[in-house]
């Protein structure tokens, strides 16, 4: 299994904890219900999301009987959806705390764009390997 792989499935399971947390104090304490959009994109873009992108990589290439067309671009893909993830649940949480400075929003969008681009890249990687001539 590539290291990138392994990182996916960590990362994901890291992300199934916190969003659990995040979940909990929510549950315990309803004040922090502006946490919902950390405790959600937690759950769907870091748990399910990086195991998906883990076990696909791991997988899909090979029901194909194919080799992954970009292990480096699966590399650049771990990091930029682990920092668009992060970047944009700390931005985002730092708007709704003080909406008055717009810089926030900003880079919660920016942040969000890096993370489209990861998934472009996962696109893009999975299609290049299912439609490449090498077997």
């Amino acid at each position: 299994m590539d290291r990138f792989v392994k990182n996916f499935i960590v990362m994901s399971i890291v992300y199934l904890v916190l969003a659990a947390f995040f979940g909990i104090v929510m549950l315990a304490n309803p004040s922090y219900l502006y946490l919902k959009f950390v405790h959600s994109h937690l759950n769907m873009l870091g748990w399910v999301s990086m195991m998906i992108y883990g076990v696909g990589y791991h997988i899909l290439p090979r029901f194909a009987g194919k080799r992954l067309k970009s292990v480096k671009m699966g590399e650049v893909q771990f990091y930029l959806a682990n920092a668009g993830l992060i970047g944009m649940l700390l931005s985002y949480t730092m708007q709704t705390s003080m909406p008055e400075v717009t810089l926030y929003k900003g880079l919660s969008v920016a942040f969000g764009l890096m993370e489209v681009l990861s998934i472009i890249l996962f696109f893009y990687n999975m299609l290049a390997t299912f439609f490449s001539k090498e077997e």
